[in-house]
Formats: C-alpha cells, structure tokens, sequence
C-alpha cells in the first residue's frame, strides 16, 4: 500500500457568489488539471442570515454538474424543467445542467439562524457536454452509513465504500463522495483508487494527514529539510490536495476530525470555462452565451 503523500494544504478564501452570498471557496476559477474532473468547491456555512438571504436567483448552466451537500438550514430549489423541492439536514441534490439549464437556489437558516452545507462542481466529458438536464435529490435517510470498530464514521453520498454504495448514481465523473467523521486521537487510512484525483475539505476538528510511505513527514510550509516535524494540522476550513497512491492517512486531533474525501477520474480534456458555463473550447463557450441571448439556450422544458 502507498500512501498518498500531501500535495498541497491551503485555506478555503472568502468570496461573494450570487446575489451576495458570503462564502468561502476551497478552490475553483484557476489551474483544472490538480482537481479533475471537479471544478470548484464552495463552503456556504454562515451564521449570519442577512449574508445568505438574498441566495442565488435565476442562472444558466451547461455542461456541469452541480452536488450541493446541506448540513443546517434548507434550500429551495427550482429550475427550467419544472423541478422544485426543497433539501435540508443531511440532504442531497445533484443536478445534472447538461445542454443547459436555468435554475435557482435560495437558502434558509434553520432556527438559530444557521445556513450551513457545500456546492461541488463536477465536470462534463465533452461527449456529455449537451447530454439531457437531469436532477436528483436525496433525502439524508437514503444515505448509507458505515461505522468501523474504532468509531470511524462514514456517509457514503455517492459512490462505492466499506461495502456501501451511495444513492447518486450516473455520474459521468464516476466520483467517491465521503462525508468521513474520525474520534479523538485516532489514526486511520482510507482506500482511494490509484487512478483518482482526491482532495479532502475539513470542516471541524482538526489532524493531520500523514505520508507514512516517506521517511520524513511531508513539509506543508516553509520549514528546514533537516527538521523531522509533521506538517501543519489541518484545521477548520482547510483544503488538502493529494498526489498518487492508494490510500489516504489520517491523525484525528483531540477534538476528533470531520471532513469531505472525494475522488474522481480524471477527464484529461480541454476546459473553457466563464462563470456558469463550462465547455471544451472558445467557440462552444462563445455559441452557449449566444444562445442566452437569443432565447435559445434550452434544448428541453420537459421534466425529468
């Protein structure tokens, strides 16, 4: 077994999304080639509803997918063909823009005033790009649950793990969605196909991810070749980036750790990319924009 060493460990950056949401976003808008095929991470937790309140009205997608993950508070979701609903606590809901598709989002606080969740973007093959809009949400019940004899705690949200497989399924990015709790003072390595990109995302708690495969633990900041320290903790709001192997180690800190673990194979495909659309070259991008303007950005109104 080879454990993945540390590649980068970096701090989710506040940012303005919508119509002034406040949140943080782990990455996105930059280099695609570390993450592929995901595209963007968005960490909407806030406590503070005036930040969050005026949402995410009425937008266009194509050629992504969106995962929003919600852990406090709800969202109200509506879109181009006829889908509405509404997800809370432990919910999910996939949506699948394909040849495109206008929707909207708009958060509510639960009782103390608290929006808390996630937004993942992952991206379309160019043989999917104009592939039909789908959407799936999915109810915190049906989402399988594994604990191991140590108290390590896994939500399977989508793909295969433990013996679990998640309840999202045709994704194109074929992706592993980990919502991964470890107790207190507790060491554990977690199995990620060879093949995959894999990041992880803390969001309580905090620990360390190891590279026990080197004789020394890998740097996370400038420090002295000579000096044998382990890197940095990894703390709330904290992005990891991994590099190859098969197996991801974890030391949980005294106040256990809590954290997203998604893998995903790599599409290794051109990316042209502004704000909601994603596509493969400039003209596709260009012709997506065109089509907004003329009305003609929807392929289908149909319900799925």
């Amino acid at each position: 077994m080879s454990i993945r060493p540390v590649k980068r460990l970096i701090q989710s950056k506040p940012t303005l999304e919508g119509a002034g949401v406040h949140l943080r976003r782990a990455f996105g808008f930059g280099d695609t080639k570390d993450y592929d095929p995901f595209l963007l991470l968005d960490d909407f937790r806030n406590d503070v509803p005036e930040d969050y309140l005026a949402g995410f009205p009425w937008h266009p997608h194509r050629g992504i997918e969106t995962i929003t993950y919600v852990l406090a508070g709800t969202v109200q979701h509506g879109d181009s063909m006829g889908n509405s609903g509404v997800i809370s606590s432990g919910d999910v809901q996939w949506m699948t823009a394909g040849s495109g598709i206008i929707h909207q989002e708009m958060p509510k606080g639960d009782q103390a005033g608290r929006m808390h969740g996630f937004q993942l973007w992952a991206n379309l093959p160019s043989s999917l790009k104009m592939t039909t809009p789908r959407y799936q949400e999915v109810k915190a019940v049906d989402i399988p649950e594994v604990i191991d004899d140590d108290g390590t705690h896994v939500r399977v949200v989508c793909g295969s793990f433990w013996g679990k497989t998640g309840p999202v399924d045709g994704i194109a990015a074929d992706p592993i969605y980990l919502d991964v709790s470890v107790s207190p003072g507790k060491s554990k390595s977690l199995p990620v196909e060879t093949s995959r990109h894999a990041f992880a995302y803390v969001f309580a708690g905090s620990g360390k991810f190891c590279n026990a495969s080197g004789p020394l633990a890998v740097p996370t900041e400038a420090i002295k070749w000579a000096d044998t320290a382990p890197p940095a903790e990894a703390d709330n709001r904290s992005l990891i980036l991994f590099d190859r192997g098969d197996e991801v180690t974890v030391q949980a800190g005294e106040d256990g750790m809590r954290f997203l673990l998604v893998s995903g194979k790599p599409l290794e495909e051109p990316v042209a990319w502004y704000g909601p659309i994603v596509m493969n070259t400039q003209q596709q991008l260009r012709q997506a924009f065109t089509e907004l303007q003329e009305g003609t950005f929807l392929k289908t109104t149909e319900s799925k």
